[in-house]
């Protein structure tokens, strides 16, 4: 198992990954990078799962994320919440943002995320 400083780092540039434009882009990356059974619910009240993503996400334009304040908690040995600041320049709005991620056949993927809007 990873001390929780690796594991901090990991679920980070997991995170990061998500918010980048070629990852954005690719489906056969979100597949791997999302569960299943994936939920999410967006900062503009819509409910996704997995295969809206899959077909969405590959035809927005890049939007431009940067990310803050990033923590991570344990839920279980094998599950962590991610919560996270994210600024979208495409739109010029703030977002938190919160993830559970499972590990999964010794993968991590996401199987639940939500944002909500705020001012600053």
């Amino acid at each position: 198992m990873e001390s929780q400083k690796e594991l901090e780092k990991h679920m980070y540039s997991l995170e990061t990954a998500l918010l980048k434009g070629e990852v954005r882009k690719s489906a056969v990356r979100l597949n791997e990078l999302i569960a299943d059974d994936f939920i999410e619910y967006s900062s503009t009240g819509k409910i996704y799962n997995k295969e809206n993503i899959l077909n969405r996400l590959p035809s927005e334009d890049n939007p431009r994320i940067t990310m803050s304040n990033f923590q991570l908690r344990y839920l279980s040995p094998t599950a962590v919440l991610t919560t996270f600041k994210v600024y979208i320049e495409s739109k010029q709005k703030y977002s938190l943002r919160s993830s559970v991620w499972k590990l999964n056949n010794g993968k991590w993927q996401m199987t639940f995320h939500q944002g909500t809007i705020t001012g600053s």
